[in-house]
């Protein structure tokens, strides 16, 4: 298993806009593909970590599925449009993939 997170850094003011605007991709973008509240969550920066940044945190089994995931991403309209209505609360060049390896314990 693995976590794929997505981190953007909201403008100064504009987290609230931001973390709605996430919230609003996975339950009219997302659940397209798969991702939805049983296998992702959002998380924000509170304490060590900056207060701008909006994370999302989802749970694939593995690259091939990340990948299939963000293929079909490509191929949704809504996404593009999305992306350009979430712009201007974001700070430019902030956004990025990180991707971790699930260790059993």
């Amino acid at each position: 298993m693995m976590i794929a997170r997505w981190s953007i850094d909201a403008k100064f003011g504009y987290k609230p806009q931001v973390i709605e605007l996430m919230q609003r991709w996975l339950r009219e973008i997302g659940s397209q593909i798969g991702w939805n509240a049983s296998n992702t969550r959002l998380v924000t920066g509170s304490i060590g970590a900056l207060e701008s940044t909006v994370q999302s945190e989802v749970q694939v089994k593995d690259l091939n599925e990340l990948n299939a995931a963000w293929e079909k991403l490509g191929t949704i309209s809504a996404h593009q449009a999305w992306s350009k209505e979430m712009e201007p609360f974001v700070v430019s060049g902030t956004q990025h993939w990180q991707i971790f390896r699930l260790i059993d314990i």
